[in-house]
């Protein structure tokens, strides 16, 4: 087995193609193919099917992935050690955040001192961003709650109540607030299952005996807010993701206080690579 057979393997396995992994890593698509092909041959056995139009991943492949995944990102942490007397003036740091709220300072210092790297932010709620973790796909992790497994490195961000919220048109918009019985009653507009928020507030109904009459399930937190300011129920959000949208009134709950813990999360096994030290340092102050 060579070095050059698995990080081929490797490229075409995480950009989801021979051709696309061919341009990545400035490779001709034959011998890319040559270098998967020799190491599917050495070992007998198949790391992609290659019987319909796009290849698709084994299951050996997928056990494969999981062991370069590793490999590959020890070779990185060893040459980041080799360099770390060089400034951080090129590379990539991928964010998963389930609200970028908690983070637009923290993005804003980190561009200032690294104008050089490439900062990439996608939206996911909590499982979401948790398996990017686990899963390589992302560096650093936005959640709405501290993870209590000895895996992670967490730096707390912020802590803020739920809030409910309508649109300015509903009779609601007039009163001061609500309780969790009359929120339980209200047409409730929820976020999608894996949700923290939705989790923390069907805990709160649990915990009072209380059981939701009815919910519309949207994906995002956009979504939500888009159906709450058309007239299509009651939201709940964390007090600060709540904004200056004039189209819609808050609605504080009045008799529980149901919190949200932002962290800013890390593998402990990758909290060693500069660019990941770099940001989780900023945040730490």
């Amino acid at each position: 087995m060579r070095h050059a057979q698995l990080r081929a393997f490797h490229n075409v396995a995480i950009h989801g193609g021979f051709s696309r992994a061919a341009e990545a890593i400035n490779l001709t698509q034959p011998a890319l193919s040559d270098q998967v092909r020799k190491l599917e041959a050495e070992y007998d056995v198949r790391l992609f099917d290659r019987s319909r139009k796009q290849i698709e991943i084994t299951e050996a492949g997928t056990r494969l992935l999981e062991i370069t995944r590793r490999l590959f990102e020890v070779e990185d942490l060893a040459r980041d050690m080799l360099s770390e007397s060089r400034s951080l003036r090129s590379g990539a740091l991928r964010i998963v955040s389930d609200t970028p709220y908690h983070i637009v300072d923290l993005l804003a210092a980190f561009r200032a001192r690294y104008p050089g790297v490439q900062v990439s932010v996608r939206s996911g709620n909590s499982a979401e961003v948790a398996a990017a973790l686990n899963s390589y796909e992302a560096d650093i992790g936005v959640l709405g709650e501290i993870p209590s497994g000895t895996e992670y490195d967490v730096i707390g961000l912020s802590q803020a109540p739920l809030t409910a919220f309508v649109s300015r048109g509903s009779p609601l918009a007039a009163e001061r607030g609500i309780s969790l019985r009359r929120l339980s009653h209200s047409p409730l507009v929820l976020r999608e299952t894996g949700s923290r928020t939705r989790a923390k507030l069907e805990d709160a109904f649990s915990a009072a005996r209380l059981k939701p009459r009815s919910w519309i399930e949207a994906e995002g937190r956009e979504a939500v807010r888009e159906i709450v300011a058309a007239g299509g129920g009651v939201g709940v959000v964390s007090e600060a993701e709540f904004g200056t949208d004039t189209r819609l009134a808050k609605l504080p709950i009045e008799d529980a206080d149901i919190r949200m813990d932002e962290a800013l999360v890390c593998l402990r096994e990758r909290r060693d690579s500069r660019m990941i030290r770099a940001f989780m340092g900023l945040a730490a102050g």
